[in-house]
């Protein structure tokens, strides 16, 4: 498919001027930074798990609810957030998220006990679920449809370079300055980010309304089945993303008896192939103009690296497999993210993103204990296997075309 191709089937939002190529990077990097930054709490909450139980006397199970709360406001927030920016802009919904996480943190690092240190990181949680719904909207408000596939892959590598900053500067922190001083970092983090959000984000453009749109609401993209299939799918891909994201490191040191510092410093490969498949992922969407073809060969390749995976035991070709597949696994997301948003349209697509987000983080959420109940019934083979089937099914779910890319 030709660029002007392409640019026929292109969202409402890609037939305003687009602006100076130096300024798209500039907000691709500060809405990259900001998730970074959100992610880096939400996502590294793990890490704060030894300096929870030290400081606070709790037990694994209590911490464990601690480690939930971030993620529980998140998704309590997530489309409010979505529909705030739909409504005043991208900018001000970044910054002002931002802003509620820091102050959030900040009263967690002088706060002590269960129940008010839950509810500030549930609050900071729900203010970073701003992040979520804005900053995809910035990328994809100022590239054009030929550019968002890699756009948004750059994007999505937010992720995992949250959790690689939260692995790495976390514990360290934590050992020298305890619980205080760990939650103060990532506290830190939100509050430049929020200030350089407010200072250089500017909102994208949008189309001109015409006289009818100015009378009318945007129509809702939900009437159809499209936009639930997307959704559907790309939460299916969650899970096998989660699954080897999760029990890769118990994999390697039960199965393969791995040092766990060596299995760690594996995994951490692992994460940084899943960087750049996101990217590889969102260069050849635009390439052939199109998002949903290239996530279905994934899927697919996905769904047979863990059958295959599931039987190898505990054959050494099985830790080649496992690095690939947690790259491969992450490769689908930013894919999805784009078509949402592209098919939402300007008026719906901060809401769209939220909903696409609700359903990965609720994924996300029941992924680890139940892949956890399953491995200790059955084993590693069975999980893969599931998680290959998630795979193979999340392409029997994908619409076969939507009108803005395929």
């Amino acid at each position: 498919m030709t660029t002007s191709q392409r640019e026929s089937h292109a969202s409402p939002s890609a037939v305003v001027n687009q602006p100076p190529a130096h300024r798209r990077w500039v907000m691709l990097a500060l809405g990259t930074a900001a998730q970074t930054a959100a992610c880096a709490f939400v996502y590294g909450m793990p890490y704060l798990i030894p300096s929870l139980r030290s400081a606070e006397g709790l037990t694994l199970a209590q911490a464990g609810v601690m480690v939930a709360c971030p993620t529980v406001g998140l998704l309590l927030a997530l489309y409010a957030w979505g529909a705030a920016t739909d409504r005043y802009g991208e900018r001000w919904v970044l910054a002002g998220g931002l802003g509620l996480a820091t102050a959030a943190l900040v009263g967690a690092q002088a706060a002590h006990g269960l129940v008010v240190l839950g509810l500030l990181f549930a609050v900071a949680g729900a203010a970073g679920a701003s992040v979520s719904a804005a900053s995809g909207r910035v990328v994809l408000g100022w590239f054009p449809p030929e550019r968002r596939g890699l756009a948004m892959g750059v994007r999505q590598t937010s992720t995992p370079l949250g959790m690689l900053v939260a692995a790495v500067a976390v514990p360290p922190i934590s050992a020298a300055h305890g619980l205080p001083g760990a939650v103060l970092f990532v506290a830190v983090l939100s509050g430049v980010m929020a200030v350089l959000t407010a200072l250089f984000v500017v909102d994208p453009p949008r189309p001109a309304p015409t006289a009818k749109q100015k009378d009318e609401k945007p129509a809702s993209p939900y009437r159809g089945a499209t936009l639930w299939r997307i959704h559907g799918a790309s939460a299916l891909m969650v899970w096998p993303q989660f699954t080897v994201g999760a029990f890769g490191l118990v994999y390697l040191t039960d199965v393969r008896h791995w040092p766990a510092v060596a299995a760690g410093q594996l995994m951490a490969c692992g994460q940084a192939l899943a960087a750049v498949c996101r990217i590889a992922a969102g260069r050849w969407s635009d390439a052939v103009g199109s998002r949903l073809r290239p996530m279905r060969w994934l899927a697919g390749a996905v769904a047979v690296l863990g059958a295959v995976l599931a039987a190898a035991g505990d054959s050494a070709v099985g830790v080649v497999l496992l690095i690939v597949l947690t790259g491969l696994s992450a490769s689908t997301n930013g894919l999805s993210f784009t078509s949402v948003a592209e098919l939402a349209g300007p008026g719906w697509a901060g809401r769209a993103l939220a909903v696409q987000n609700t359903g990965q983080n609720l994924t996300a959420s029941l992924c680890p204990p139940a892949v956890g109940a399953l491995i200790t019934a059955a084993g590693f083979g069975s999980a893969f296997a599931v998680a290959a089937g998630c795979a193979l099914a999340s392409i029997a779910v994908l619409p076969p075309r939507v009108p803005t890319t395929d």
